[in-house]
């Protein structure tokens, strides 16, 4: 298979190109990396000397392309499926492209920080950092309250790159900042993806790992 995608699958920037492919049915292989497992660690960093994923490897083009966004703008270049998952219109492409970094920048790094101060060994906590981190995702709750009031996703009618990043982004951060009552819009946004077909498989994959994830309060 020519596919192959080097992975973890309870990481969230590992699921939005996993959601691209399973949108378009694109077939390829899985690669489980485990960065406290030497031998794994070590062919990976081969891969990509910066260790960070997703991957993806391309065997008939010999290429290997890094990045979640850089993965998914590569699979709609050359692998397109049914779903156009970054818009021919160039305004349109635009804006998703901009609705990928929003989610990616301000809900996924601050949800990712208080995740990760969750791991820190004690007295190197950041409770400062934590509480930015919290003021930065409900500001974003916000945008997205006002934004998805009369859409079905993030662009519209159509599911897009746009919704692949808002899925584990918007998953994980209802975990460490909960919506409540006051996002209903946002609420709806997000039960809507977790019933999307390419989402809840990705999110049943990731139940075997999901006792890896630090749900302590705080």
């Amino acid at each position: 298979m020519s596919l192959t995608m080097h992975l973890h699958p309870l990481a969230s920037f590992c699921w939005k190109p996993l959601i691209a492919l399973y949108e378009n049915g694109t077939p390829f292989t899985s690669v489980v990396v485990d960065l406290g497992n030497e031998q794994s660690r070590a062919a990976f960093l081969k891969l990509s000397p910066a260790g960070k994923m997703p991957v993806l490897r391309d065997e008939a083009l010999d290429r290997t392309v890094p990045e979640s966004t850089i993965v998914i703008e590569y699979l709609n270049a050359y692998y397109p499926g049914p779903v156009e998952l970054i818009p021919a219109d160039i305004d349109l492409a635009r804006q998703t492209r901009l609705a990928d970094r929003f989610y990616d920048f301000y809900v996924q790094h601050p949800m990712q920080k208080i995740v990760g101060d969750r791991l820190r060994p004690e007295g190197k906590t950041d409770p400062f950092g934590v509480e930015e981190a919290r003021a930065q995702l409900r500001s974003a709750y916000a945008i997205i309250e006002q934004d998805m009031q009369s859409r079905t996703w993030a662009m519209g009618e159509a599911f897009t790159m746009a919704d692949c990043a808002a899925a584990p982004a918007l998953f994980y951060a209802n975990k460490v900042e909960p919506f409540g009552d006051k996002y209903p819009a946002v609420r709806r946004y997000h039960d809507r993806l977790l019933q999307r077909p390419s989402v809840a498989r990705v999110i049943e994959e990731a139940q075997p790992y999901f006792k890896l994830f630090p749900y302590n309060n705080g």
